[in-house]
């Protein structure tokens, strides 16, 4: 059962089928995904009554691999399988018993080996090797892009819906860390009624506390529309409630933007949505709207004379030829700078 070039939704597959390899080797910088399969392997390779003899869990940082090695060449009791989790594996600092190991491992036992915070050298025999016998999975972080294609497949899987400027919003202010979207999300779904399965901006309001009127995605809309009005008064939102708001949280998501902006412009068609989604790596087509307004809005001489002025008020807020001035006067006079 060896597989190189797996997905998570086919290693999931798999687990549901009660097909299980000897080995999973679980890398990368998302957890969410390395957790989701351990506890999916977890909780279906062995029966409950199983699990007490046959189900060993250690963290990386308390054993050696000839450690892990030991557990892995023990049989079962009394079952199909046996279960050898090791959590934290990052915390193991030699491999050579174990890509030995690995070149004939028990296969009555599943061996899961879960990598966290980065990725092993693929070059090395333990990923090699593990390749061979069973499953290497690399774990790698949503970009921003992506965030609102998971978000509603996630809801999608409960029966909700959400609309896109709810989306949006999670997206701004979760960001991509998916086991604290995850959790944001359970949030909203407590408490729906069997008919109205709906996120709306004011749901996300209410469970999550960001506000509808006062976020990032409405400040976009706003330097999009021209709106000098909406556009200060987020600013001034965002400078008087340090509690709830933060502007070094607000600027970078509004420069990315500006920053895919930038690459709009240069896209081959980039007045077809479909082509424009293609160059800027979103999933649909409504993503576009906001950038082929902006091209409407801004030349790619603005374009980028903005995007150095989002770089100088960084460098400013983090102290850098700064004299003095205040983090909402900075915020403000980008948003002048843009708006004229």
């Amino acid at each position: 059962m060896a597989k190189t070039a797996v997905t998570y939704d086919s290693i999931m597959a798999d687990i549901r089928k009660g097909q299980f390899a000897p080995v999973y080797l679980l890398m990368g910088e998302e957890a969410y995904y390395i957790d989701k399969i351990t506890e999916a392997i977890a909780e279906t390779a062995l029966q409950p009554e199983e699990r007490d003899f046959n189900q060993t869990i250690v963290f990386g940082q308390d054993v050696k691999d000839g450690d892990v090695v030991d557990l892995a060449k023990r049989y079962p009791m009394m079952a199909e399988r046996q279960v050898v989790i090791v959590k934290e594996a990052q915390g193991v600092k030699n491999y050579d018993r174990l890509e030995k190991y690995l070149e004939h491992p028990l296969m009555s036992t599943v061996l899961v080996f879960c990598h966290k915070g980065g990725k092993i050298d693929g070059r090395r025999k333990v990923v090699t090797n593990a390749a061979k016998v069973g499953v290497v999975f690399e774990s790698n972080k949503k970009r921003d892009y992506e965030l609102p294609t998971f978000i509603k497949g996630y809801l999608k899987d409960r029966n909700a819906t959400i609309d896109d400027k709810a989306t949006q919003m999670m997206a701004d202010f979760i960001g991509p860390d998916l086991n604290r979207m995850t959790s944001e999300l359970d949030k909203l779904l407590i408490g729906m009624g069997e008919k109205d399965r709906r996120v709306t901006p004011e749901l996300v309001e209410k469970k999550i506390g960001v506000s509808k009127d006062y976020n990032p995605f409405e400040l976009r809309s706003a330097l999009i529309e021209g709106d000098v009005v909406k556009a200060n008064r987020i600013v001034n939102y965002f400078n008087s409630n340090t509690r709830t708001a933060s502007i070094y949280q607000l600027l970078p998501l509004v420069f990315q933007y500006f920053q895919n902006l930038m690459i709009a412009w240069y896209a081959p068609e980039r007045n077809n949505p479909k082509a424009l989604a293609a160059h800027l790596g979103l999933k649909s087509e409504w993503g576009t709207k906001e950038y082929i307004a902006g091209m409407r809005r801004f030349s790619a001489r603005k374009t980028m004379d903005i995007i150095s002025k989002f770089r100088e008020t960084d460098a400013k807020l983090k102290g850098l030829d700064n004299g003095g001035t205040s983090p909402g006067d900075l915020l403000r006079e980008l948003v002048y700078f843009i708006m004229h």
